[in-house]
């Protein structure tokens, strides 16, 4: 997969077609943060429909930072990260008290404070959000073009990947399988469940807010709209489309959502309907997500078996 992703651009350049380029960016970028959901979900059990928040807060962090003069992404990028680690930390810390649908209409409720925040400070641009002049600079490496974003978006996403496989498959990863699993019980055998709850809330808040980040690079500024409950939407259905709890979902989630947008747009307004009436097909053939078929196959009797789908890890 990593190969694909890496020759995907070069394929597009050949083609010229560069405009899928920026698609491919896109891609990636959001596959990152619905993969940071899909921590704080598929992992730890915990269905936020706040993330949109860190995305955001990601995003403005860059923005707020390049107004003021703070352009090299060693440094804004990081930033970036903190900022949205930080209100992670926060919103957890409060959210994390409760449970079931409180738990979700806390997250929604400040992701929709952080929304009127934006639009109301000045600072944050209001309606309009805060354009970028230029992205991110990065020593002896322009970002201007699409092919080098492109690349940029690839190793910064790949090394996030990395962190977050060698955290899911860790004795942290393992056991925040365990809480989402019986969280009463991990209580009872000692586990500090409040604790490393909220240390996956916010490292999944920290992720999205790279995300953020990248993606304000991308479109070249942020806009309120990017901290709306409609994007916090958006990365659920990439995670359920993929698979909830499998590694791979939130990637695999995210090119399906995309790639089905971007193609079905071009043919009609009403594309939003259409978008719905397959995803929901996609829902139904694989109730557990994209990722899940594999795991069916294996059930079928060895002689109806007619093909393959090979699939990268087995559900935590």
């Amino acid at each position: 997969m990593a190969v694909l992703l890496a020759l995907y651009p070069l394929a597009m350049n050949t083609l010229g077609e560069d405009f899928y380029i920026g698609v491919g960016s896109r891609v990636l970028i959001l596959a990152l943060a619905a993969s940071a959901l899909n921590l704080a979900l598929g992992y730890g059990g915990m269905i936020s429909l706040g993330h949109a928040a860190f995305l955001g807060a990601g995003g403005y962090a860059v923005a707020i930072l390049a107004k003021h003069g703070v352009v090299a992404a060693w440094i804004a990028l990081p930033l970036a990260v903190g900022v949205a680690a930080a209100a992670a930390l926060l919103i957890g810390a409060i959210s994390l008290r409760t449970r079931g649908v409180y738990f979700i209409m806390i997250t929604l409720a400040f992701a929709q404070l952080f929304y009127y925040l934006a639009i109301s400070l000045p600072e944050f641009g209001g309606d309009d959000g805060l354009p970028l002049a230029a992205r991110s600079l990065v020593p002896g490496l322009s970002l201007e073009g699409d092919l080098a974003f492109y690349y940029f978006v690839y190793f910064t996403a790949g090394l996030a990947f990395l962190l977050l496989y060698r955290l899911v498959a860790s004795r942290f990863g393992r056991a925040l399988v365990a809480i989402r699993e019986n969280e009463r019980r991990m209580a009872a055998i000692g586990y500090p469940v409040y604790r490393l709850k909220l240390m996956a809330f916010a490292l999944s808040g920290g992720l999205a807010g790279l995300a953020g980040a990248l993606l304000a690079n991308l479109s070249m500024g942020v806009t309120p709209h990017t901290l709306t409950w409609h994007q916090s939407g958006i990365l659920m259905v990439m995670v359920i489309i993929g698979g909830s709890g499998y590694f791979w979902g939130g990637l695999v989630g995210a090119a399906i959502f995309l790639i089905l947008e971007e193609t079905i747009s071009g043919y009609t307004e009403h594309w939003n309907l259409v978008l719905g009436a397959l995803l929901l097909f996609i829902v139904i053939v694989a109730p557990n997500g994209v990722m899940s078929l594999r795991e069916r196959l294996r059930r079928l009797p060895q002689g109806t078996r007619v093909a393959t789908i090979p699939a990268c890890e087995e559900k935590a």
